[in-house]
């Protein structure tokens, strides 16, 4: 019995929902196109000779804090900091516990200094009080003057202040100081600085993906006055190495997907293999996380596919059926299920097999749980919104936010991100997830609000859930410009919670290492780039051009 015959697929008006989504714009390109191993071999080895070089940099005696700052911040943008964890580590320590105040006296007025001093600080996890800023205000409380000219110095100073945690006003100030002045001078500075600026108006360090971070800066380091010649080759040769072993991935990816044969038998479903690839690539580019980048990718299909299901294809009474045997786990109980969701259900049922199977050979069977908890939860949210839909039903923006953070789906993303990463996510790593962390509700908040805030439109055109901003319309009587400055205010306090939660506070999560919730940044930072401006996953010639970048075309080496 096909499914348009099936009695289950009626909804009580004889319609199913459809969503006229765009195909795919990679095809079968990445199936073949990886870089010759010979090639990668001996970038590899020059990788390794450079290596020693700029690890030298690093413990060079001779070197100031300013000058080892430069250095620490380019290692980082260029994206190989990962080599020099621990040198980098113990730098910034010794500055934090032994030099803090005189750091701070010997270089009062240097905004430049103390701002990237502040923001790398931070950006490893420590806290570094705000009133360090203070001196660059007058007498009034506002910001000098004088630092309009300081091109360097406010860039600085922007780039920190985007570390902000709630109650810093200074960081407020900073913000709106620094972005009106850095863009009144966009016409009367170097080509070189109006690169940075304009840059960084539009991707802040903080909100920018770690790889597209890496590719940027490679091709604007060389102007710099303090670049290195060793640490730029050891940066593009690094790039194009790991770029052949995404590329690898990918095709194996694509290759799985295509031997699935979605695209032809869920045809109402997006296909966005690549682009969830790119995803979770930007969650952790490392090498070593491989196979978690291939598990996290698959299950992102599964997480797509079932989002579709819920919201552009499956009928109220199939979509109740296909809720109720997620939760059962058993293959020999989906023969009550319309074929498509069969289909659907045997290959995510596939997956958590894989899983098992790991897991049990690494030791930590118990992930398996969390894993099928997360999917559970996930589906039931999906399945709260279409009974809303179904009956018609407009929640309040409260009630709306406890279930469409869930259905996000940052939860699941999370759990299954850490399932890839060995033995550093733990029993208690895992109960940690499930409490919702705040760092992991507000990367929901942000995930859900962006989204709902550049996709609501289309969503209403095809009959959907009421969003965030139609719930926060009709509950505050309030027009829909009104709405998203409301839910941009939430956006910006989830920023600042993520940064609040990363900063280090001894025992207050347990064995959750700072390695861990720097994945919970990266997958945000993820949704600022997708969701900014449009909806970058439903229209994927917008993210075009930045899976170019990481997963098409190496750089040229010099």
């Amino acid at each position: 019995m096909s499914v348009q015959e099936d009695p289950v697929s009626l909804t009580k008006n004889n319609e199913r929902p459809s969503a006229d989504f765009q195909p795919s714009i990679w095809g079968d390109y990445f199936l073949t196109r990886c870089m010759g191993t010979v090639s990668v071999e001996k970038m590899g080895q020059q990788v390794e000779e450079l290596k020693e070089e700029v690890k030298g940099l690093l413990i060079d005696s001779q070197k100031k804090p300013p000058q080892k700052l430069e250095l620490i911040d380019s290692i980082q943008r260029l994206g190989v900091s990962y080599h020099f964890e621990n040198q980098i580590d113990e730098i910034l320590e010794k500055m934090h516990h032994n030099n803090s105040n005189d750091f701070v006296d010997i270089e009062h007025d240097d905004l430049y200094t103390i701002a990237l001093w502040f923001r790398l600080l931070r950006q490893h996890g420590y806290y570094i009080s705000s009133d360090v800023f203070n001196k660059f205000k007058d007498g009034k409380g506002n910001f000098k003057a004088s630092l309009a000219i300081d091109v360097s110095g406010l860039l600085s100073l922007y780039e920190a202040a985007h570390l902000r945690i709630r109650g810093e006003e200074i960081l407020d100030e900073a913000i709106a100081f620094t972005t009106t002045h850095l863009e009144s001078m966009v016409s009367s500075i170097s080509p070189h600085l109006l690169e940075k600026v304009t840059f960084a108006l539009n991707r802040p360090i903080r909100k920018n993906l770690p790889r597209l971070e890496t590719r940027h800066y490679i091709s604007i380091y060389p102007k710099e006055d303090f670049h290195n010649a060793t640490l730029l080759k050891l940066a593009a040769l690094d790039f194009n190495v790991l770029q052949a072993l995404h590329q690898q991935e990918v095709s194996n990816i694509t290759r799985w997907w295509k031997n699935l044969d979605f695209q032809r038998k869920l045809p109402y479903a997006r296909d966005r293999v690549v682009d969830l690839y790119f995803w979770i690539l930007e969650e952790y580019f490392e090498p070593q996380y491989s196979y978690a980048r291939e598990l996290a990718t698959k299950i992102m299909t599964m997480v797509s596919a079932i989002d579709d299901t819920y919201d552009a294809h499956g009928t109220y009474e199939e979509l109740k059926l296909f809720t109720q045997e997620i939760k059962r786990w058993d293959i020999s109980a989906i023969d009550v299920l319309p074929d498509y969701m069969k289909f659907l259900c045997q290959a995510i049922l596939d997956i958590y097999s894989d899983i098992e199977e790991h897991t049990t050979k690494e030791g930590r069977s118990y992930c398996v749980h969390y894993a099928k908890e997360a999917m559970e939860e996930l589906v039931q949210a999906y399945f709260t919104e279409a009974s809303w839909l179904h009956d018609a039903y407009t929640p309040t923006f409260e009630e709306y936010m406890s279930v469409a953070a869930v259905s996000a789906p940052y939860f699941v993303i999370i759990t299954f991100s850490f399932l890839g990463m060995g033995k550093i996510a733990t029993k208690e790593v895992f109960d940690w997830v499930c409490n919702k962390p705040n760092i992991i509700k507000a990367s929901s908040v942000i995930g859900r609000l962006m989204n709902d805030m550049v996709s609501h439109n289309f969503e209403q055109k095809r009959g959907h859930v009421d969003s965030a901003v139609e719930c926060c319309m009709k509950q505050h009587g309030i027009e829909e410009e009104e709405a998203n400055k409301m839910l941009a205010v939430e956006v910006e306090n989830a920023w600042k919670d993520i940064n609040q939660e990363l900063l280090k506070k001894p025992n207050t999560r347990g064995s959750v290492a700072f390695g861990l919730l720097e994945r919970i940044l990266n997958l945000t930072r993820v949704t600022d780039v997708v969701y900014k401006d449009d909806d970058c996953y439903t229209n994927p010639h917008k993210l075009k051009h930045q899976i170019e970048l990481l997963l098409k075309h190496p750089i040229a080496i010099h």
